[in-house]
């Protein structure tokens, strides 16, 4: 049986800001909140260093069609990111009650 594939997981500048602005946010509610939020997109954004092709493709109109996937993390987070060989970028942490009709490049 052949050795599971790893991938080399990066964060973006960008994408570690926003998980930054999520975080801060729900820490002025709940600080408990906000560590379970850090825990569980951080074990989501590990396990994208086995196959990361089993999410689905992100397509929006203002994204490069097939370029990106996405993952979504404790119910209401979408982590966009892209697989440049062993590589898995990651791009985008979206809140999915918001709008996404922003690029993300």
């Amino acid at each position: 049986m052949p050795a599971e594939r790893r991938y080399s997981v990066t964060v973006s500048p960008a994408a570690g800001e926003r998980i930054h602005e999520h975080f801060m946010f729900l820490a002025r509610v709940s600080e408990s909140a906000a560590l379970r939020l850090l825990d569980t997109l951080m074990k989501d954004l590990r396990s994208l260093d086995r196959m990361p092709e089993r999410n689905p493709r992100f397509e929006r109109a203002h994204v490069p069609r097939g370029r990106y996937r996405y993952l979504l993390s404790a119910r209401r987070y979408r982590i966009v990111y892209q697989i440049a060989g062993t590589d898995v970028h990651i791009e985008d942490i979206q809140d999915c009650r918001q709008s996404d009709d922003k690029s993300i490049v």
